[in-house]
Order: C-alpha cells, then sequence, then structure tokens
C-alpha cells in the first residue's frame, strides 16, 4: 500500500503539479512582456508628444 501511495504521489507531482506550475511561469513571463511593451509605448509616445509641441 505503501508502493501505491508513493507511486501516487510521484505521478501527482509530475503529471499535474509540474506541467501546471510551468504553465504558471509562462503565463506569468508572457504577461511581463506584454506588460514591458506597453510601458515601451507609453513612453514613446509620450516622448513623441513632448518634442512636438
Amino acid at each position: 500500500m505503501a508502493v501505491l501511495g508513493g507511486i501516487l504521489a510521484l505521478y501527482v507531482v509530475f503529471g499535474i503539479v509540474l506541467p501546471a506550475l510551468f504553465g504558471l511561469i509562462k503565463f506569468m513571463f508572457v504577461l511581463a512582456l506584454v506588460a514591458f511593451a506597453v510601458v515601451l509605448a507609453v513612453t514613446v509616445a509620450a516622448k513623441f508628444s513632448r518634442t512636438s509641441k
């Protein structure tokens, strides 16, 4: 029974927890890239609007 529990625990860790963790890390990375692009666009737009006046 303990062996079966160990196998089940390994299945849960490698089958469910690790892919979910990597998916979350990937999602956060994409979110950070989008936020960086938005900040960059706002900064560039602010610089251009200041120089044109």
